[in-house]
């Protein structure tokens, strides 16, 4: 066992036997209403599930990283999102590409 992880096992026997009157709360602020009227972070955006094509190697890459790389690529494109800034979303996308998708062919 580390010493850390002996340390701390062995001050836990310490404190349980600690009684609630000689525990010090006076630098603890008291909870009243107001410290639960605001939460302490926003809640998240409710998620849109979609189907996205990414290059093989992007996807790899992130999987790599361990559990989670869906929620990594949502914050990498938020980071850009916000990095932007509001005038690259208020701006109608216009593209100098050609579509490339097929036309549609009569029946």
């Amino acid at each position: 066992m580390p010493a850390r992880a002996r340390a701390i096992k062995s001050d836990l026997a310490r404190v349980d036997k600690l009684r609630d009157e000689d525990i010090d709360y006076t630098d603890i602020p008291e909870l009243d209403d107001d410290v639960f009227s605001q939460p302490l972070v926003s809640w998240p955006p409710r998620k849109a599930p979609i189907t996205i094509r990414v290059d093989a190697d992007v996807l790899e890459w992130f999987k790599r990283q361990g559990r989670g790389y869906q929620t990594r690529i949502n914050q990498v494109l938020r980071r850009y999102m916000d990095v932007a800034g509001k005038s690259a979303r208020s701006k109608p996308r216009t593209s100098s590409r050609p579509s490339r998708r097929a036309p549609k062919r009569a029946r």
